[in-house]
């Protein structure tokens, strides 16, 4: 007997034992790095999470024999379908067993919420937050999860969503960077040389994060929000959600990888990267204590993979020079710090010039991640 119950979000124990269901699952598989716990209880949490502001969700379990074996989160993100004139629903959170019939009705009673609220296609997975990560992983099953900032799962979880009638929406790919075979092609290290001489475009870098915070946190905020406004997922975040993104951002970030690229003094692109600490953070399976965060410190020290997860230049300033200028910092990051592997972390296939250039500078396809939609 299989039975979907709602999570009651203000039962401690239902919103554990949600997020607990990941973590158990995934227990024994070493590619998987555990989110933080708290992270994903504050998806749960419509007080506290910015999302709510603008866009509701619900959250199901499924149980066999009074077990969970399965969870799903179903949304509709109200300023996405404003600015794209659309009627959509989307997922995340979904994992379960490899059992079709939990997958199915796990399903059918997302696709009643989303028809209950008007909404004629659904979409996903699909988080609340630019690094929440995107789709199921159909590639790359073999290679660790970059840290918290994309997902991963069991290589039956297409043939789940699939065989329910989803169809493919768009992928995100993974390329992996070697220091040895990264090189900018000189056509553009030539332009980038060029642009940085005549002065409109500076990079700037940091020396720690309170300088970084003090002079540039909200403008981080607002370039990222605008400057990946041609992009598939794209839609205006609030203040509070770009104060989200930018909180999270600093625990993890490493000041002298973050990089903001000026034109005329007007923030107009960075490279945001972050050294790999998943090995930390799975040992300490998403709890954050005074121990855990020892040994990330530690990790952010001596790991030898970056992630390059947060790279962009508003595309008015793309064809100028900014596009190159940002690739040869790419490539200073990766080789003046040490790094032998480095990862560009889920670029859209929509996002097709930077696909180009990727491929170019020696980047390599390795991690496929797939969002599905179906009509409702």
């Amino acid at each position: 007997m299989i039975d979907i119950e709602t999570v009651d979000l203000k039962s401690k124990d239902q919103v554990n034992a949600f997020v607990q269901f990941q973590y158990d699952l995934y227990k024994n598989v070493p590619q998987f790095c555990p989110p933080f716990f708290n992270d994903i209880k504050l998806m749960l949490n419509k007080e506290k999470h910015p999302y709510y502001e603008h866009s509701d969700g619900d959250f199901y379990i499924a149980k066999q024999d009074g077990k969970i074996v399965g969870r799903l989160g179903v949304f509709v993100n109200d300023s996405f379908n404003n600015y794209h004139k659309v009627k959509k629903g989307q997922f995340y959170l979904f994992e379960c067993i490899d059992d079709q019939e939990i997958a199915n009705k796990l399903f059918a009673r997302g696709f009643e919420w989303c028809r209950e609220r008007g909404l004629n296609d659904i979409v996903g997975p699909k988080g609340l937050s630019a690094f929440d990560g995107y789709g199921i992983l159909v590639e790359g099953f073999e290679h660790h999860q970059m840290m918290t900032m994309m997902n991963y799962n069991f290589d039956y979880y297409s043939k789940l969503v699939e065989t329910i009638g989803f169809e493919k929406e768009v992928d995100f790919v993974s390329c992996y960077l070697h220091h040895d075979n990264f090189s900018v092609p000189e056509k553009a290290r030539e332009v980038a040389r060029r642009v940085k001489e005549r002065g409109n475009f500076i990079v700037h870098n940091f020396k720690n994060k309170r300088e970084m915070m003090r002079d540039w946190a909200d403008r981080i905020g607002e370039a990222y929000n605008n400057t990946f406004v041609n992009n598939w997922e794209y839609y205006p975040l609030t203040k509070r959600e770009v104060k989200l993104l930018v909180d999270n951002l600093m625990i993890v970030a490493d000041p002298r990888l973050i990089k903001i690229i000026t034109y005329n003094d007007k923030l107009v692109g960075f490279l945001l990267a972050f050294p790999d600490i998943t090995p930390a953070l799975k040992r300490h399976h998403g709890r954050i204590n005074p121990l855990g965060i020892i040994d990330m410190a530690i990790e952010l020290k001596k790991t030898k993979w970056v992630s390059l997860n947060g790279a962009g230049v508003l595309p008015e300033y793309q064809g100028r020079g900014g596009n190159a200028l940002m690739y040869c910092e790419m490539e200073k990051t990766i080789k003046d710090y040490g790094f032998i592997h480095g990862e560009l972390t889920q670029v859209a296939e929509t996002a097709v010039q930077m696909r180009k250039d990727l491929i170019s500078v020696g980047g390599q396809p390795y991690k496929n991640h797939r969002v599905y939609h179906k009509k409702i």
